[in-house]
């Protein structure tokens, strides 16, 4: 995907063709979840976009840490999908390849669709197992100590009755594996 300053990185029928509509009421950024953990909230982002800035949005936290609950496009009055936005940034911060400035959170959204694409729904067992041994690989991450605190806490769900030890295989399965084929047919057009 060509990366180039502002508005003429928009394609047609991508979701940032509605953020000029945006006039900074702030809404979207007063009712996000995750605003405390965000160097740059919502509407900053938004306004990034507007200013021709693309390259601070894709360089920030907040792509990142954006939970895309709706919360945000709900909020907004002008129907604008901010979380869709988030997502699309995401998506081409990952096509640029560069480094992300969260690593953890696309290496866990990969092992989490993958877990998905296995069996057809998600085994928390699986999918903490999984993410745990590929996040040693991360620059400060995956040390002894995360793991301990991972396996404590996986043995408290176990205990609990929150975790299986063998994944379920899910009734729908089959219409999994077509999203995800019909998805990633979508990826290489």
């Amino acid at each position: 995907m060509n990366i180039v300053k502002g508005a003429s990185f928009i394609k047609k029928g991508r979701v940032f063709d509605d953020v000029f509509a945006c006039y900074q009421c702030c809404k979207c950024s007063a009712g996000c979840p995750v605003a405390f953990a965000m160097d740059l909230l919502p509407h900053q982002i938004i306004r990034h976009l507007i200013y021709h800035d693309t390259e601070k949005a894709l360089a920030s936290h907040t792509i990142w840490m954006c939970a895309s609950c709706q919360t945000c496009n709900t909020r907004c009055p002008n129907e604008i999908d901010i979380a869709g936005v988030m997502d699309e940034l995401r998506h081409m911060h990952i096509q640029s390849g560069r480094y992300p400035a969260e690593p953890a959170t696309p290496l866990f959204h990969h092992t989490f669709l993958n877990e998905i694409q296995k069996h057809g729904r998600i085994h928390e067992l699986s999918l903490m197992q999984r993410y745990t041994f590929k996040r040693r690989k991360l620059p400060g991450k995956g040390n002894l100590q995360d793991m301990l605190y991972d396996m404590k806490l996986g043995l408290k769900l176990f205990l609990r009755g929150k975790i299986s030890l063998w994944p379920h295989r899910g009734r729908s399965r089959s219409e999994v594996a077509a999203i995800f084929k019909h998805e990633h047919g979508n990826k290489k057009t």
